[in-house]
């Protein structure tokens, strides 16, 4: 399977919370891939790829962050008008439920990814594969 760790940080929606979440992961030398805030009145999660999941997992709770890991797909998406429907369509037609997503440009502009959690992350990963959707490792994932 195909699946990478995403960290899924719950914290108080108040200033200075996105700080100390960057101050952790930062003094842990752990490097931020993707990241997506969603609030929910006084807390909100922010989710996040880094590139070393178990130390940026550990660095985060030892300084008092209630985190999750959960299993996500990074897969790449073509950068054209269109290039999300592709992925969609393929998940959709197949009863496959897109649960939530957030995407980014590598450094370079070289690629776009498409972070995905679905409710069947092995199916979802046979479909895409089958319509010719990369889905990248967690290696690749972690040195973007």
């Amino acid at each position: 399977m195909a699946a990478i760790k995403q960290i899924s940080i719950f914290a108080e929606n108040k200033p200075g919370r996105m700080a100390g979440v960057a101050k952790a992961l930062g003094d842990a030398g752990v490097n931020i891939r993707a990241l997506t805030i969603a609030e929910a009145g006084d807390f909100g999660v922010i989710r996040t790829v880094v590139d070393d999941t178990e130390r940026g997992y550990t660095a985060l709770r030892e300084n008092g962050f209630m985190v999750s890991e959960t299993d996500v797909l990074a897969v790449e998406i073509k950068d054209v008008p269109g290039g999300l429907y592709e992925i969609a369509n393929s998940l959709g037609m197949n009863n496959i439920n897109v649960e939530y997503a957030y995407a980014f440009v590598t450094a370079k502009a070289e690629r776009a990814m498409l972070i995905l959690r679905v409710d069947d992350v092995k199916r979802a990963t046979g479909v895409l594969s089958e319509a010719g959707v990369r889905v990248a490792t967690k290696g690749e994932v972690q040195q973007i």
